[in-house]
């Protein structure tokens, strides 16, 4: 930062401005165009490029062009700053004009040039430290901007030179060596806070009297300027806390209560205020900061910092009037006290407030007031999103940010709740950051205050709405027994007590209140009797009540999850598949949730109802499914989910071949099941095929649950037991359409794809029972953008190719596909070419993963040594071929490590017999060619020897025991 150089003009060509400018066009052939011109003169390497984008995005001119030119050169800097922008006298001047230009643009340009700069900084001077002019040259700078030394150098901007500080402090907010056990603070952050914060406190305090004191129209530009110094003071003490800052830090804290003893919430902030309000949540979140991570440098401040936040906190009772920066602002205040006291001197210091903390600060921000009863009418998930208790993590001072006032109340008062006096410490034993315990013996105050004052607000009576205090008072105590789950789990007799006298009768309320019925559902885990009710409640006239119904969906869902079973499982089921329906898809998403919850916990309870609740769920999801191929809704994939889960628990009980009579029930039921599932999947994948327009580039259905959609399919084809059935539902066109669907799969995940592995292994036993025409073997059209003719055969091999390498689960089940994909199909029927080729594909992608994973032994071996055995066995001399294509050396590496994989020390070792065939039918014929290609003395016959003498031992064995 050369700061006494004249501003270089360096003149960017006509011809880039012309493309800059052309990028903001509105015909997007132009912009195309454009952006492949300024991609031609980036990729042709000439080093002044960033220089001269620099020169246009900091020059006069239209601003439009000038941010486009910015926006290309930040994406030009992130896309080649490891590997050089320049030479490196090209680079210092490139970085001293970007450090210049930022000192005077206006913040249109400065937004997107400040991140340019900011990964400048991270290179050079955080992770290299090659930048030591860098701290000096801004401290001349800051010293002699305008707003603090007027007239020394007017274009130098002090908003500017903040928001410069602010980029260079952003990187050291995280420990830069986490896996450092006690990092020190890195040398480039001392000298920082040594040279330019240190100082920059009588600015700080400066600031802060202009913005509390003077009535000027600068007052804005102050306020902007404290902001941006408060966070550079949060980045710089996020994890570090520099020696500089430390002698500073007393007088910091006394101005930043000055501004939050500013702050006023008698009345709703008018539209300026803004800045005033993001300044005084900066300072909180520096409090929260200092309390958790340098409590021994904050110490002395604490007494402080509690009666500051307590002041603040007992305006709560206006937060229904206020927008959601003041709201975050209280949210804030509760999260210091709570942070306070678990501290040591926490007790000390906030216990002489609780009494007024619980009345005027707490219980205010938990009553239900006319903003939830808004929020409830028009956005209902946001409104439990944001204030039903159970979206609370553990109750603990040293939670994260909770971001909503009511949250972090509900947190304080748990932790309130658990106290119990100044903890004693020993010599010999601490206690633990979070610790709730505080001791051993006493009551806390959970039982000596906030029980009692919660007891004093009585249930509401009958007749009562939300316009009434009483049940808004009662919606406080039910958020506040929320934040008390932690303190009642161990106090079960009270628990018991405040469910049956404060939170039961308010079922029989006539009428009954959604908004405390939504909120009782989540704390209640004894009223499994009740929440099937509250599932079933209808709306009123003038009150949704679908907060209650999802609620109590949620509840008896983690119940039932949690070992609580329902007193009657089918009257359970029922009320659920009732209210499942297409005219409200949310709501049917969850219940479609809970339904599998449900299935899957009653297995043998709900197995015989479950062809009717297939069929009924069933008329559900076609009619949800969308007639044009987009990604199907959210409530869609939840109902393939549920019926997954239907198809887990009806296979589990199935009945014993000697049981004719039960054994014939089961396969109506099974063939019923099937024959809804075929339904569901034609209208998913065939009617869109059908419907799709033939200028559409492909024609395939949206790759949507793809694995359930497999399960499904998979129970089909073993479901079947006639031609008839067959031809019914449609078989042989859903195994084609569902083949090119996963012939295209890119989106791997472990738990999403079992159910397709599954399925080729039926289509291939379907194939083997059913298909004598060789079907699955034919070339049909491909549904694809390509419309290439394939098999079914080759499609379903092309998913199992990719997935070799997907991820190491996916590797041992297309592994296992690939030993039934050559040797089950009846290849005979015209088709011994697919199989070659099928041989040599999967060889080919077999052993290019195992290459490299060939460095060490690993139990990642074992599927691909013996996938490739597979694909030997079928062709030797082929495989052969692929083995050695590109390294002449492939077959003895490969027959090498097949010995190794084989022998009786490797783990994991060969275990089934057919593994143990396999092996020695391979090493066996491995051995025959190493012997003809004279190779009789060389280890890897003698290995190969060994292990199979040791396979045939090991196979004989296994059929002894077996």
């Amino acid at each position: 930062m050369e700061v006494d150089a004249a501003y270089p003009a360096a003149a960017a060509g006509d011809e880039l401005r012309r493309l800059l400018t052309a990028t903001l066009s509105a015909d997007k052939a132009s912009v195309d165009a454009a952006t492949a011109g300024l991609d031609r003169i980036s990729a042709a390497g000439d080093p002044r490029f960033p220089i001269a984008l620099l020169a246009v995005a900091a020059g006069d001119g239209d601003q439009g062009t000038r941010i486009a030119a910015a926006t290309y050169l930040k994406n030009f800097v992130r896309r080649n700053m490891e590997g050089g922008l320049s030479s490196s006298d090209l680079y210092r001047e490139f970085r001293d004009q970007l450090a210049q230009a930022l000192l005077r643009v206006e913040p249109a340009i400065l937004r997107v040039l400040i991140e340019v700069f900011g990964q400048v900084v991270v290179k050079d001077f955080v992770k290299e430290n090659s930048w030591p002019q860098l701290v000096p040259q801004l401290k001349l700078v800051i010293q002699s901007s305008d707003a603090i030394s007027p007239g020394q150098h007017p274009e130098w901007k002090t908003i500017n030179a903040l928001t410069v500080l602010q980029a260079i402090l952003r990187p050291f907010q995280y420990f830069l060596n986490p896996k450092v056990v006690k990092e020190p603070v890195p040398e480039q952050l001392e000298q920082i806070a040594a040279e330019i914060l240190a100082p920059l406190q009588v600015t700080f305090h400066h600031f802060a009297d202009k913005v509390l004191l003077s009535h000027d129209g600068n007052k804005l530009e102050y306020e902007q300027l404290l902001l941006i110094t408060c966070k550079c003071m949060y980045f710089t003490v996020r994890s570090y806390m520099p020696s500089g800052v430390k002698q500073i830090l007393p007088s910091l804290c006394k101005d930043m209560f000055r501004v939050l003893d500013s702050l006023d919430f008698n009345s709703p902030p008018e539209d300026s205020a803004t800045s005033r309000l993001k300044i005084a949540k900066r300072c909180l979140i520096i409090f929260c900061t200092l309390v958790t991570r340098h409590r021994k440098h904050a110490d002395n401040q604490m007494p402080h910092i509690v009666n500051c936040v307590i002041r603040i906190s007992k305006q709560s009772i206006h937060l229904s009037k206020l927008n959601s920066l003041s709201d975050r602002i209280f949210s804030l205040t509760f999260d210091v006290i709570s942070r306070v006291l678990e501290t040591g001197p926490g007790w000390r210091l906030v216990s002489p407030h609780f009494s007024s903390l619980m009345d005027s600060a707490i219980f205010p921000a938990l009553a239900l007031n006319e903003k939830d009863i808004a929020e409830w009418e028009e956005d209902t998930d946001e409104y439990m999103r944001k204030n039903l208790p159970s979206e609370l993590d553990d109750i603990s001072g040293w939670a994260e940010d909770l971001f909503t006032a009511r949250k972090s109340a509900i947190n304080l008062l748990g932790v309130l709740a658990l106290s119990k006096g100044p903890p004693v410490v020993s010599a010999a034993s601490k206690r633990k950051k979070g610790d709730k315990s505080k001791g051993k013996g006493g009551s806390c105050i959970g039982e000596l205050l906030v029980i009692p004052f919660l007891s004093k607000f009585p249930v509401p009576s009958h007749g009562e709405d939300a316009s009434s205090k009483a049940v808004q008072n009662y919606f406080g105590v039910l958020m506040a027994y929320g934040g008390l789950q932690d303190f009642l789990s161990e106090r079960k007799d009270l628990a018991v007590t405040l469910i049956r006298n404060r939170i039961l009768p308010l079922y029989y309320l006539d009428p009954c209140s959604p908004y405390l019925i939504s909120t009782a559902n989540w704390i209640i885990g004894q009223l499994t009797l009740c929440l099937p009710e509250a599932l079933s409640m209808e709306d009123a006239e003038d009150v949704t009540c679908y907060p209650v119904r999802a609620s109590a969906s949620g509840a008896i869902a983690e119940l039932i999850e949690n070992g609580y079973a329902p007193p009657d499982w089918v009257a359970l089921l029922q009320v659920v598949v009732k209210r499942i329906s297409a005219e409200d898809e949310n709501e049917s998403a969850l219940l479609f949730q809970l339904l599998g919850t449900i299935v899957d916990a009653g297995q043998e309870k709900v197995a015989a109802h479950i062809p009717g609740t297939v069929s009924n769920i069933a008329n559900t999801i076609t009619n949800l499914l969308p007639s044009v191929p987009d990604p199907w809704p959210q409530v869609v994939e939840q109902g393939f989910a549920a019926l997954v889960a239907m198809v887990q628990a009806w296979d589990s009980p199935a009945p014993d071949e000697n049981k004719e009579h039960e054994k014939s029930a089961w396969q109506l039921g099974q063939t019923a099941i099937a024959q809804t599932f075929s339904t569901v999947l034609q209208k998913a994948w065939l009617l869109p095929v059908e419907q799709m327009e033939p200028t559409l580039d492909s024609a395939l259905p949206p790759p949507s649950c793809v694995n359930d959609a497999s399960v499904l399919l998979e129970f089909i084809l073993r479901s079947i037991t006639s031609m008839e059935e067959i031809t019914h539902m449609k078989v042989f066109e859903l195994v084609v359409i569902w083949a090119d669907i996963i012939a295209y799969w890119d989106s791997w995940e472990e738990e999403e794809d079992q159910g397709v592995f599954n399925a080729i292994k039926e289509a291939v036993s379907f194939h083997q029972r059913f298909d004598s025409s060789g079907f699955f073997l034919k070339m049909l059209p491909s549904q694809s953008a390509n419309g290439s003719q394939s098999s079914v055969i080759s499609r379903v091999s092309s998913f199992v190719t990719r997935a070799i390498a997907a991820y190491p689960s996916a590797t041992w089940r297309a592994c296992s596909c690939i030993h039934t994909l050559l040797h089950a199909p009846d290849f005979s029927l015209g088709a011994e070419d697919t199989r070659m080729t099928l041989a040599v594909t999967f060889g080919e992608a077999t052993f290019s993963y195992f290459k490299g994973v060939s460095d060490s032994p690993a139990g990642i071996w074992k599927p691909l040594l013996l996938a490739i055995s597979s694909c030997y066995i079928c062709y030797p001399d082929a495989i052969q071929q692929v083995l050695c294509k590109d390294d002449g050396n492939g077959y003895t590496a490969w027959a090498s490590a097949l010995a190794q994989v084989s022998s009786s020390s490797f783990t994991p070792g060969l275990s089934s017999e057919s593994e143990i065939k396999l092996a020695i039918l391979t090493l066996a014929t491995v051995i025959e060619r190493l012997l003809a290609l004279s190779m009789g003395g060389t280890k890897v016959l003698q290995d190969c020897y060994i292990s199979l003498m040791e396979s045939c031992i090991h196979l004989k064995d296994v059929q002894e025991d077996g």
